[in-house]
This record gives structure tokens, C-alpha cells and sequence, in this order.
């Protein structure tokens, strides 16, 4: 167990994966500033096309009771289920950073058309980074719909800074009853934090597993594994609370794979998280919208179905969602 070398009192619970004041990977995360420094001067950049003549797809049900799963773009998914309305990671923003302009811009318009959005019960956050948690955005959820913000440790200031009253934070493997037919708890994950040049890994990351407790009907489990490299925490949630019926898993981002491989997923690596998991289906999210790494285009697609198939997985395995599709 890591100890701070700090003599303030700490912050947050020293754990496995918390020193007290700055969070870290059980399996460590080695590359520095250099690393990315010497990534960003010798990098080869795909080229992106930007899709202007897209027909975001129509409005989703108002409620459903049965499990109903929509990729809007990104990390951003709409789960209905239960009655219940909750929505990942939500960017709409045409580009993803601080400014508009500065950061990553946007190469496919959302699949779902913000006004077009059901009332929205909970957001589900995994971590702080600019294309998961917008700001722009979460005020518009704010002004629009007031739910119920769940996010990582370390966010409450940022969450009602932004204009929210109901938000709650969340450790790994802490949980929290949306209903009394819904428990939500929060994964690990293998990743990092930052917004800005002084908050270095001052907030956590994760996932989320939600799980159906109503004994009424048969039980669903959905894992939204967030942003994270391959690691053991797949074999853990799994050991700790079930095989998913669903897993949305991110497959984009994942080159140059020296650098990438220890913070993003390749195809291949979310085929062996969807095996670790036991997942009955898996759903692709994190791929197509922003171009954060040098992987091209539409490289996450062509490598998941060669990943699927090297597996010996069947395509319908692994899902692969046109923007704006729905899963039911």
C-alpha cells in the first residue's frame, strides 16, 4: 500500500489504488510528458473525413421497461431499462477540450439530436478527461433535465461548480440504488485524470456495472466499462459481481500501441475483456467521433471483426452500432 510523502492530512482513503492525494493503477501507467512529447513531434496522423450529410436517427421511446441500449457517439450511450432513463459520458459538443477550438474536434454528429433526448434520470460520468465529461453539455443536461449526476471521487467540486444539486461520488466498488429495481456500482478501471496542468490524477476513474435486482423479471447487468487499458480489473468485476449481460467497451484510440496500450483498448484487447468478462453480448462504443490517435478512421471496426475473428467469435458477439442505433 502506497503512503503519501505529503504531512497534510489526506484527502481521500489510502487504498490500493489512492495514495491519500493522487490516485494510481494497481498496474502502473509508466509514460511521462516525454513519452507524449516525442509521440506529438514524430506522430503520423491518419486522415479523417468529416461527415456533414448525416440524419441523426428519430427520438428514442420516452421510457421502456425492457432493456434499450442507444449509441449516440463516443462514450455516450443511452440505457433505458426499468422506466428508467440514464445516459453515459455525454458530449454534444463539436469539439472536445476547454476552448472551442482547442482540443479534439468532432467528426461525426451525435446519432441522437439533443432535444430529441427522453427526460433523463442519471449521467453516468467515468473520469474527468475533456471528450467524457463536457461542460457544455452537462449544463445543458442541467437546464434541461436536472438529473441525478454519478461520477468518480474527486468531481463533486467540478459537478456543482457546473451548476448541479445532485450529484454523488463514488469509489471503486461502492454502489448506489437508483431505485429499488436498479443498483448501480462503480468498477475499476485502468486509466487517468486531467483538465488541467495542476490536477494530475487528483480524481479518479471508472466504470459501471447496473445491475436489474427486481426478482419480477429476469435480471439484466450492464457494465459501461468507461476508458481504460486491458487489465485484470476485467477478470475482477466479473469475480466480484457477475457476467454482464451487456458490456459497452471502448475500441478506439488505441494507437501508437507503445504509448496507448496501458490507458486505451485496442479491438483486439476488448475482445479479450469481453472473454474475461463472459459478457453474453458486448456493444463497441469510444470510436468514430474524435480523432484522439493515430489509428485511422474506421480501423476500430475492420480490426474489431478481424479480432473477432482470430477469436473464433462470432460477429454478433460484439456489436457494432451505427450512430444513433439502438440495441433491444
Amino acid at each position: 500500500m502506497r503512503q503519501s510523502w505529503s504531512n497534510r492530512t489526506p484527502t481521500w482513503p489510502v487504498s490500493d489504488h489512492c495514495d491519500g492525494e493522487r490516485f494510481f493503477n494497481p498496474e502502473p501507467i509508466e509514460h511521462s510528458w516525454t513519452d507524449i512529447l516525442r509521440w506529438w513531434r514524430k506522430r503520423k496522423r491518419a486522415k479523417w473525413q468529416r461527415v456533414t450529410d448525416f440524419e441523426p436517427a428519430p427520438a428514442p421511446p420516452p421510457r421502456s421497461d425492457a432493456t434499450r441500449i442507444t449509441w449516440i457517439n463516443h462514450a455516450t450511450a443511452l440505457i433505458q431499462t426499468r422506466g428508467h432513463n440514464i445516459l453515459t459520458d455525454p458530449i454534444w459538443s463539436d469539439w472536445a477540450g476547454p476552448l472551442p477550438g482547442l482540443g479534439a474536434r468532432r467528426f461525426h454528429p451525435p446519432g441522437i439530436r439533443f432535444a430529441d433526448l427522453p427526460a433523463i434520470d442519471a449521467v453516468l460520468i467515468s473520469h474527468s478527461h475533456y471528450d467524457h465529461l463536457d461542460r457544455p453539455t452537462i449544463q445543458h443536461l442541467i437546464a434541461a433535465h436536472d438529473p441525478l449526476f454519478i461520477a468518480p471521487l474527486g468531481l463533486a467540486d467540478w459537478l456543482q461548480h457546473a451548476g448541479t444539486e445532485h450529484a454523488i461520488t463514488l469509489d471503486w466498488w461502492q454502489s448506489h440504488a437508483l431505485s429499488p429495481a436498479l443498483k448501480l456500482h462503480a468498477t475499476p478501471a485502468r486509466h487517468w485524470t486531467r483538465r488541467t496542468l495542476f490536477d494530475y490524477n487528483r480524481s479518479l476513474w471508472c466504470g459501471y456495472f447496473l445491475r436489474v435486482t427486481d426478482k419480477s423479471v429476469a435480471a439484466d447487468a450492464i457494465l459501461f466499462a468507461g476508458d481504460t487499458g486491458l487489465a485484470d480489473h476485467f477478470a475482477a468485476i466479473r469475480q466480484h459481481l457477475g457476467a454482464p449481460r451487456f458490456a459497452l467497451l471502448p475500441i478506439g484510440a488505441y494507437e501508437p500501441r507503445w504509448l496507448m496500450q496501458s490507458r486505451h483498448m485496442s479491438p483486439s484487447d476488448a475482445v479479450q475483456a469481453h472473454q474475461m468478462l463472459g459478457a453474453e453480448q458486448s456493444i463497441c462504443i469510444h470510436f468514430g467521433t474524435f480523432n484522439l490517435s493515430d489509428e485511422g478512421q474506421h480501423a476500430p471496426v475492420s480490426d474489431l471483426r478481424h479480432a473477432l475473428a482470430q477469436a473464433g467469435l462470432p460477429e454478433r458477439a460484439f456489436l457494432i452500432p451505427a450512430f444513433g442505433e439502438s440495441v433491444i
